[in-house]
């Protein structure tokens, strides 16, 4: 009990922490969001937001590019905050401008945000290939 009220951690758990945060949701935006408009790019493509007059397909790239691939570096635990840094821009304009703040239709894209932050700030941890690198 004792332990379960400490606010202590050992630097094993937060590098676990680190490691399960990137795989959950690092893995869920690529798998559930990213393939999905990667598969589907013709029918996303007609239909997506038009973010500052730049066109919908040059949107919906860059939204595949941050699902897909910074998703799967946040994974790998490979260049970790600055793959977060896009993943961020595109939830912050998935909560702002797509869903007009609506945070009950947000709340994934809050939730994924909230996530990308903790790595932004904290980085992947030891167990990653930024960590490996560092030795």
């Amino acid at each position: 009990m004792k332990r379960l009220l400490s606010i202590q951690y050992s630097d094993g758990m937060f590098n676990f922490s680190m490691l399960l945060l990137r795989l959950a949701f690092g893995g869920l935006m690529l798998l559930n969001h990213g393939m999905d408009k990667l598969m589907h790019f013709s029918a996303y493509e007609s239909k997506f937001y038009n973010f500052m007059g730049m066109g919908s397909r040059a949107s919906l790239v860059l939204a595949i590019f941050a699902e897909v691939f910074c998703s799967l570096f946040i994974v790998l635990g490979l260049f970790t905050r600055f793959a977060a840094i896009p993943l961020l821009i595109t939830m912050l304009i998935a909560i702002f401008v797509a869903h007009a703040g609506q945070f009950a239709k947000a709340e994934m894209a809050v939730l994924y945000c909230s996530a990308f932050f903790v790595l932004l700030f904290c980085g992947p941890g030891k167990v990653s290939v930024d960590g490996m690198m560092r030795g």
